[in-house]
């Protein structure tokens, strides 16, 4: 990591957003994971898992651009997962069409293409940044994880893990 990219990080928190849920979240969504753009785990090492672009424009219309923090599920797995989620253009690769990918805080050993996909969206994290490197790029998503999984940690947090939607039909 470069002198400057540490710099950056230190000025960033390690916990963000306020200790008890504020409006407009908890907001719960939930699709069929599509394909996106191959970068995630093939380019970065971070894969994700997209939500359909109907879930994007009719649930997450409002909501504004970045990287968010908050639970995640997906078919097959009953396990409740912390995940961070990129919510927009991806100007570093100049992206076309917004996008939701839910990077889930897991080592999976294969993608889940076609199962359902459960996500409380529960904070943010910051804006969305076009990047002058690839690897500028994977060191802020890495420190988005770090600041996920500590942020979660408190109570108002932890507690939305253990809400009915995730334990309905999934």
């Amino acid at each position: 990591m470069s002198t400057l990219e540490q710099q950056k990080q230190q000025q960033r928190a390690l916990i963000v957003g306020p200790d008890t849920l504020q409006e407009p979240f908890p907001i719960f969504v939930e699709g069929q994971v599509v394909k996106g753009f191959g970068r995630g785990g093939k380019q970065l090492g971070i894969p994700t898992a997209n939500l359909p672009s109907s879930i994007v424009d009719q649930n997450l219309d409002a909501v504004s651009i970045g990287v968010y923090y908050g639970w995640a599920t997906v078919e097959g797995d009953d396990t409740v997962r912390p995940m961070v989620m990129s919510l927009g253009w991806n100007p570093y690769f100049k992206n076309e069409k917004k996008s939701a990918e839910v990077h889930i805080i897991h080592d999976y050993p294969c993608d889940f293409y076609g199962k359902l996909l459960k996500v409380a969206i529960l904070s943010y994290v910051r804006p969305e940044r076009d990047y002058q490197s690839l690897d500028d790029l994977v060191q802020d998503i890495k420190w988005d994880i770090k600041v996920a999984i500590e942020s979660l940690k408190r109570p108002a947090y932890d507690q939305v893990k253990h809400v009915e939607f995730f334990s309905s039909s999934i």
